[in-house]
């Protein structure tokens, strides 16, 4: 399994942030390689990639949601992968982002380039994108403020 952590501080409140990020149709606005994302559910939904040349299509379950704190997730078809994004209150108009993902590369060329950090700095530009969307408008495009209490992952 290849691990990756990115933050970035985004200049709006704690609840802006995690708001948007719940909007996970909007992530093609800027992920990098995200074609398209359909909420199926409130804990579920399909993504459709293109990375690398590498075309994927896969569903996320949302494993833990916190209003204002954090979205975890893993892959329940396809490549695997999790991982939990977690919203810090810095002041009253500042907020950190951190991405904690986990993921195991299946080809080689995921494979090298997992080795040379490319997936570590597509999330990391992802993250600056995030930064620019969000504090372009100002506010989010929508909220979902559910809680999602820990569901047990595979093998436990």
């Amino acid at each position: 399994m290849t691990t990756i952590q990115q933050s970035i501080d985004v200049h709006v409140p704690v609840s802006t942030a995690y708001n948007q990020w719940t909007q996970f149709e909007s992530f093609p606005y800027f992920m990098d390689g995200v074609e398209r994302v359909v909420q199926v559910t409130d804990t579920m939904t399909h993504w459709e990639t293109s990375i690398g040349g590498v075309r994927r299509e896969f569903d996320a379950q949302i494993t833990e949601q916190h209003p204002d704190e954090r979205v975890a997730w893993r892959a329940v078809d396809g490549q695997q992968q999790g991982g939990v994004v977690t919203f810090h209150r810095l002041d009253n108009e500042n907020t950190r982002v951190n991405v904690q993902m986990e993921y195991d590369p299946d080809t080689f060329t995921e494979k090298v380039g997992a080795g040379l950090g490319v997936i570590d700095r597509k999330v990391k530009g992802d993250l600056e994108r995030f930064k620019e969307f969000i504090e372009s408008r100002g506010q989010e495009t929508g909220a979902w403020r559910g809680d999602v209490n820990r569901s047990p992952q595979r093998g436990e």
